[in-house]
């Protein structure tokens, strides 16, 4: 059994007429921070409410609501890019 330690809740789109005033959530659990990033980043660009974190008990801790999901998302596309950078081309680093 694989260890998930990240997980992911958004908000469900609304759907019928009842008249209820509470909102329906969905969660997924994810084995990596960039698994989460990549499923919430998604969920996001569809209009949805996104929330993040790890799980107790994985340390450290992290939660990350709703309002800084946008920075979190942009956190790992500059994690993503910079490991590229670093690996693309290892002459590129030559001291003249």
């Amino acid at each position: 059994m694989k260890k998930h330690t990240w997980y992911v809740t958004f908000e469900l789109p609304w759907r019928g007429t009842a008249v209820r005033s509470r909102r329906s959530r969905s969660t997924q659990t994810f084995e990596t921070e960039m698994e989460a990033r990549n499923f919430a980043r998604a969920k996001f660009d569809e209009g949805l409410v996104v929330t993040a974190g790890t799980i107790i008990p994985h340390l450290p801790r992290r939660a990350i609501p709703s309002g800084n999901i946008p920075s979190w998302l942009d956190e790992g596309q500059q994690q993503d890019s910079g490991n590229a950078a670093e690996s693309a081309d290892p002459q590129s680093r030559k001291i003249e």
